[in-house]
């Protein structure tokens, strides 16, 4: 049965040009204004966080909209506050949109004596009062399972192939998918389905963290028009680097599709001085003025999925079926047109 309050929005300052894109989408689906709720975030001197909320949220259907990006810690503790604040204040369901997952790549134990500190994540969020998460492309599938309440996880690849085939119109027979590691084989092979092309492995041995010793690529991309496919870039060095090795294999183009650009350090000049033609990531992650300014990136909306899987929650309809390519198309109407 639907819902009878209206959902309503509130945003930490992760990523507030996102949160407001979402409202204003939802408000030309629903027909009506729907608005951030007033609230105040803000840092005392000795930066401890404090939140106020200015609107009745009594018995309200609430979506907390904070990706934990960096800095880390402290979009997670706004968003931890935020929800302890809205549970005091009688909220009736909180939804926390996480659209990048923070500490998403502690997800195992790679040695002994190391933390698992997206399950300790996972169960602060609980922990706070949250009733569900709704977020984008987990680093690794088993995170929603760290979670004991529901987790709805999005994906970037359907938006993807739109873009792909909105971009690369009349080429895409010269198309190939490219994993940058095994680890990423099933996210880039989801991709390949999508737009029927081949696929390829960049596999990469690494001596220690940070550092690549040694990369092969494995499969034919002579002559292809490469596309990488992963879920973060961080510093770039990885992806540059199998876009060099791709070039030097044959290659005659490479594309990048990252969904979350975490883009630290020396990546924005990285990405602009590679071989790479384009990379292309979504606004999960605030860009930066770097990021914008930056000739070779290009960023794609993420408000249009978001606001119709929240929309979708609160109905109490299926989220799953965002999944599906056809679904977006009217979604993101006069970005792709198909045919």
């Amino acid at each position: 049965m639907a819902a009878m309050t209206e959902p309503k929005l509130i945003s930490g300052n992760a990523n507030l040009s996102l949160a407001k894109s979402i409202a204003r989408r939802m408000s030309m689906h629903r027909g009506v204004s729907v608005n951030l709720v007033d609230a105040r975030i803000e840092r005392f001197n000795d930066a401890e966080i404090f939140v106020e909320v200015y609107e009745n949220v009594r018995g309200e259907d609430m979506y907390i909209i904070q990706p934990t990006s960096n800095p880390a810690n402290d979009n997670l503790m706004e968003l931890l506050i935020m929800c302890d604040a809205l549970r005091r204040s009688s909220a009736d369901r909180i939804t926390a949109v996480i659209p990048y997952f923070g500490y998403a790549r502690q997800d195992r134990r790679a040695k002994a004596r190391t933390p698992i500190t997206a399950k300790l994540v996972a169960n602060m969020i609980a922990e706070a009062g949250v009733d569900r998460v709704l977020t984008l492309d987990l680093h690794a599938a088993q995170i929603q399972g760290f979670f004991d309440i529901p987790v709805d996880n999005l994906y970037a690849s359907p938006v993807f192939a739109l873009d792909i085939e909105h971009n690369f119109k009349g080429r895409m027979d010269d198309l190939m998918i490219v994993s940058p590691d095994v680890g990423g084989v099933a996210r880039a092979r989801e991709l390949a389905k999508r737009i029927n092309a081949p696929l390829a492995i960049v596999d990469k041995r690494r001596e220690k963290a940070g550092e690549i010793a040694e990369m092969t690529v494995i499969g034919n991309v002579e002559g292809k028009t490469c596309i990488i496919v992963d879920d973060i870039c961080d510093t770039a060095g990885t992806l540059c680097k199998a876009a060099e090795i791709l070039i030097e294999n044959g290659a005659t183009e490479v594309h990048s599709y990252i969904t979350h650009g975490v883009l630290s350090g020396p990546a924005v000049e990285r990405v602009q001085n590679s071989v790479m033609k384009s990379l292309v990531i979504t606004d999960s992650i605030e860009p930066t003025d770097k990021v914008k300014a930056c000739p070779n990136i290009r960023i794609v909306p993420t408000a249009p999925m978001f606001a119709q899987a929240i929309l979708n929650i609160w109905n109490g309809t299926s989220v799953s079926s965002l999944f599906e390519t056809d679904t977006l198309v009217p979604i993101y109407e006069g970005m792709y047109q198909r045919g």
